[in-house]
């Protein structure tokens, strides 16, 4: 039997047809939403009219509680005190340039000791050369130390404002890494800097004393520290250097023949010693490096 058409029903059949198709038409709908909400991608982003925080469908994101890593220039070894600058990496620089040059000068002075003390205090600034220089001026053997005299002030100031201009970037920064951790090294260093800080100026004329105490570097540094000017600082400092290689000269004059009979007896095995120098000063270096290269 066919089924009867639209026109073939009577009004009342028509419209209930109408309400069974928008009924099913509404449910498919409500499946579709309901469907989207769950799977979420395929849903379309929300405003913010449209959320409500009371119904738990939109979360807070929960703030980064990890802690920030300081960064390297704050390290307790490092004498400044705000991110470097060009200034900064250039004083450090200088300031490993000065332990260099101090280590490999130490085979060049045992070696200049047994030949000529006089060029040893001219080229190294010796106090030792100094002292010896004296004796032979005794026995008539360095008529022109006060030549070498002069030379010997200037090469050992030459660096000294390396020092200087650290103290006047970073304070007391670089007495703070020399004293490291060590309490008794930092009891050392206060000691000094208190005593410098009395002193003022005269404390670069005192900072030449040979006592075992830092007193050079520290002078320096809090020169710079001060707002000395670095052409204050080189003039008094190598007047400081010359008179007090120009004591060393009296007390080597004074003693005479025993230093001269030391300076003969030693030049017989200098070039031994300075062998033997080269080994301290080199193998230390070596060995580090060897560690540190990969196997």
């Amino acid at each position: 039997m066919d089924r009867p058409t639209d026109e073939q029903l009577d009004p009342c059949q028509q419209e209930l047809g109408r309400r069974v198709v928008d009924a099913r038409e509404r449910a498919e709908l409500d499946a579709t939403v309901a469907q989207s909400l769950h799977t979420g991608p395929s849903a379309p982003p929300m405003t913010a009219a449209q959320t409500d925080p009371s119904d738990g469908m939109v979360a807070e994101a929960e703030p980064d509680t990890t802690p920030e890593e300081e960064p390297w220039w704050r390290d307790e070894g490092m004498p400044w005190h705000q991110q470097p600058t060009r200034s900064d990496y250039w004083c450090m620089a200088w300031i490993g340039v000065v332990a260099i040059l101090g280590l490999a000068t130490i085979p060049l002075k045992g070696w200049l000791l047994g030949l000529r003390p006089d060029m040893m205090m001219g080229f190294t600034g010796s106090r030792i050369g100094a002292g010896a220089t004296g004796a032979l001026v005794r026995v008539g053997e360095s008529p022109h130390w006060w030549a070498w005299l002069l030379l010997g002030s200037l090469v050992s100031i030459k660096l000294d404002w390396v020092y200087w201009w650290a103290g006047k970037l970073w304070g007391r920064g670089m007495i703070e890494v020399w004293a490291g951790s060590s309490e008794r090294a930092k009891k050392r260093y206060d000691r000094v800097e208190a005593w410098a800080g009395k002193l003022g100026w005269l404390g670069i004329l005192v900072a030449y004393v040979p006592i075992p105490l830092p007193l050079m570097p520290v002078v320096f540094v809090l020169s710079g520290a001060s707002g000395m000017k670095v052409r204050n600082f080189m003039i008094i400092n190598f007047i400081a250097a010359t008179l007090w290689n120009l004591g060393f000269v009296a007390a080597g004059w004074a003693v005479g023949d025993p230093i001269v009979g030391v300076l003969h007896e030693y030049g017989k095995i200098v070039n031994y010693v300075t062998v033997a120098l080269l080994i301290v000063v080199l193998i230390p270096g070596l060995l580090r490096v060897g560690k540190k290269s990969p196997r």
